[in-house]
């Protein structure tokens, strides 16, 4: 849905995974979960005596780590890393470097401790039941996570020991987090940023590390892997994808655009050229004691202290220094700032996801050096420098994300239970329901969320399917990162959704800016796509098109700065009714469950970012263009009271030059899913019918 409704503005133009059909609330854990506070003074300083296993998943430290703190009250600590197949699948070959990086970092900082860590490689579950059996371990310390496939590890590990032990012999799981703010239950938090702000909590100050009671004997604690060990592993998993898919995923999408332009004489694109000049200076300049430890230098790696002395080198950007580590990194923050403040998220966002340092720590740094600069005060009206408050935005915006989705996860108000999935460190809100069936992604529009489907996705499972609903990036209760936003970023990221989550093709479904997506992804990769269905989508069809316009960077403009403010400003006095107005025929569904989560996302931290790519989204490349190889696989349902553009030429157009789409006329408008969602259901229902049918023929015939 757009919701961006002016008077005179122009239209922007091969696995199988079963869920259950019943919507499912996630159960209360069987695990404690374990404040910082009560981390420390829960045993009144004394030991327990008894064992006790921290298990380390994305908290790779040793510095304010409150599992760490609340295990050290045991006579015996056996800390452990497993390298598992699920959790290592999302990861690149340079993710996987900086990995082994913080392992062998922390594996040191545990040894200063007087402790060593145990290195696994397999199935987390059954890793951390034998260890319990080996040490008779009373408590598991683990942190507490978001990501679904990460809270799917914890709950096989539970299921695990729930069948392994007798339930008064069960190890105790104690869920931990590193908190910025004192809140005792994360469902009285506002909603609204706004109003979170107006609270005006205080940040927790991070913890120093503990003493440990010292090293297991008689424990065989393993070598960590080599890169080539962890790709050699990596070869063997049951996640691998395909090559093509493999492929696929690592070709962005200029890339692909780029070879429908005419090549150079030499044969390599001019990305290709930049990229690998890029690349060539990288590993000239690499020093002694870069903090860009990888092969391909591309973002801060090593341990705490590494990246903490990396974060003194980025805040004192303006400040002279002979040291050519510190130069290296002002010179590699010039690079990346492909907008103000986007920097410190390209450069430190990977071993932010990692935990090699925890959001709070680098919170109290840069907070302290602001400090420092300013006679021990801090200024009511903002920062000292860009740095500082790139650190500062970024690491509380993290924060609200991280509250937003715990809370999304335990509110039992919804018809179904929200996921969230990792896209090159942020998090996406998605939900999926359905056991059997062809596979639908349903991709909404600019201003919307994944549950402007709400009565959608629950009609269409019933017809025999399985349906994903997404939240971009941006928008909802999706995180909205400081970064240059466009058609292909998003296109990319509805790519990596198809092949990471979901693993097969798809039929893909989208309603306005969020067709010109799915369009995109079916053109550029069209083995991922086994139809595409456009809900009044955005995009135009020009008869005869045959080129590709060449391509041009996005960079953020002063007009587009102020432009996005006004736009912020005008659109929260105006939501009701630009919303009312795209549902002409039945106004009252445009009902407050939906405008108060549009006002509510409207306030989130970076939406302003957001707001800036519509001056500058480009939807140049036609519809018919992109969908040239989706001949007879393509469905326009069309609103035909669309207030936003013109539905009659749009149709007329594509009748008469493109006969090989098929259209569908609906009284309604540029919202059809949700305004008449049951004529839209029905007919989505009976296109994947005849789509299946058709590509069922063709297999039987060709065999």
């Amino acid at each position: 849905m757009a919701i961006l409704v002016f008077p005179h503005l122009p239209t922007f133009t091969n696995r199988r995974r079963s869920v259950s059909l019943t919507p499912v609330r996630r159960s209360s854990p069987a695990a404690v979960n374990l404040s910082a506070s009560n981390a420390i003074t829960s045993s009144n300083g004394g030991r327990s005596t008894d064992a006790a296993v921290l298990w380390y998943k994305s908290d790779l430290r040793v510095d304010d780590h409150p599992g760490l703190i609340a295990a050290s009250k045991h006579t015996m600590v056996v800390p452990i890393y497993v390298f598992d197949h699920r959790i290592l699948r999302h990861f690149n070959e340079e993710f996987l470097e900086l990995l082994l990086f913080a392992v062998k970092d922390l594996r040191n900082s545990l040894k200063d401790l007087g402790s060593n860590l145990m290195i696994r490689l397999g199935r987390t579950e059954s890793v951390i039941q034998d260890l319990v059996k080996e040490v008779r371990a009373t408590n598991i310390y683990t942190q507490e996570e978001v990501e679904y496939d990460s809270q799917l590890v914890i709950d096989k590990v539970k299921e695990n020991l729930g069948d392994a032990f007798l339930e008064k012999d069960s190890p105790k799981i104690s869920l931990w987090s590193t908190p910025f703010y004192d809140i005792k239950n994360v469902l009285e938090l506002p909603l609204s940023y706004d109003e979170f702000q107006r609270l005006n909590l205080n940040v927790h100050s991070p913890l120093s590390a503990p003493s440990l009671p010292g090293v297991v004997a008689d424990l065989v604690w393993g070598p960590l892997p080599t890169l080539d060990d962890l790709k050699e592993f990596m070869d063997e998993s049951p996640f691998k994808l395909k090559d093509s898919w493999s492929l696929i995923k690592k070709t962005s999408a200029e890339y692909v655009l780029q070879n429908d332009r005419i090549r150079m004489s030499d044969g390599v694109t001019n990305s290709q050229s930049n990229s690998n000049s890029l690349n060539s200076q990288i590993k000239k300049k690499r020093l002694k004691k870069s903090a860009f430890v990888t092969k391909q230098g591309n973002f801060v790696g090593g341990g705490t202290n590494d990246v903490l002395n990396a974060l003194a080198a980025y805040l004192r950007y303006f400040e002279g220094t002979a040291r050519d580590d510190w130069q290296e990194m002002h010179e590699r923050l010039r690079n990346a700032e492909t907008r103000e403040g986007a920097s410190f998220g390209i450069l430190f966002g990977p071993v932010l996801q990692l935990g090699v340092v925890s959001r709070r720590r680098l919170y109290n740094e840069t907070i302290k050096y602001e400090k420092d600069r300013n006679g021990g005060f801090l200024s009511p009206f903002g920062y000292s420098s860009f740095t500082i408050a790139s650190v500062a935005d970024h690491v509380c915006s993290r924060e609200w994300y991280r509250l937003l989705a715990s809370r999304s996860q335990v509110d039992y108000t919804k018809r179904y239970s929200t996921r969230y999935w990792r896209w090159k460190g942020h998090l996406i809100q998605y939900v999926v329901m359905g056991c059997e069936g062809p596979a639908i992604l349903l991709v909404h529009g600019f201003g919307a969320f994944l549950e402007h489907y709400r009565d959608n996705i629950i009609d269409i499972v019933e017809g025999n399917n399985r349906v994903w609903a997404i939240t971009l990036l941006g928008f909802g209760r999706s995180e909205k990162p400081n970064v240059v936003y466009t058609e292909l970023m998003w296109a990319e990221l509805i790519r990596n959704f198809i092949i990471d989550v979901v693993g097969e093709p798809v039929h893909l479904v989208g309603n306005s800016f969020g067709g010109y997506f799915v369009s995109i992804v079916a053109g550029l990769w069209p083995a991922l796509a086994r139809s595409v269905v456009l809900l009044n989508s955005a995009g135009h069809y020009i008869p005869g098109y045959s080129s590709v316009p060449p391509f041009k960077e996005r960079k953020s403009t002063g007009i587009a700065w102020l432009g996005a403010r006004g736009l912020s400003f005008y659109l929260r006095l105006s939501f009701k009714n630009l919303v009312k107005r795209c549902y002409p025929t039945k106004t009252h569904r445009a009902d407050e469950g939906l405008l108060n989560e549009m006002v509510r996302a409207s306030y989130d931290p970076g939406v302003l970012v957001v707001l800036e790519s519509i001056f500058t989204f480009d939807p140049s490349i036609p519809l018919n263009y992109l969908l040239k190889g989706s001949k007879k696989k393509v469905l326009v349902i069309q609103g035909m009271k669309d207030p936003i553009s013109n539905s009659k030429t749009k149709v007329s157009v594509v009748k008469e030059h493109f006969k090989e789409i098929v259209i569908k006329e609906l009284d309604a408008g540029h919202c059809p899913h949700d305004e008449v969602p049951e004529e839209v259901n029905s007919i989505i229902r009976q296109w994947v019918i005849s789509i299946e049918s058709r590509q069922l023929s063709f297999q039987q015939d060709g065999s």
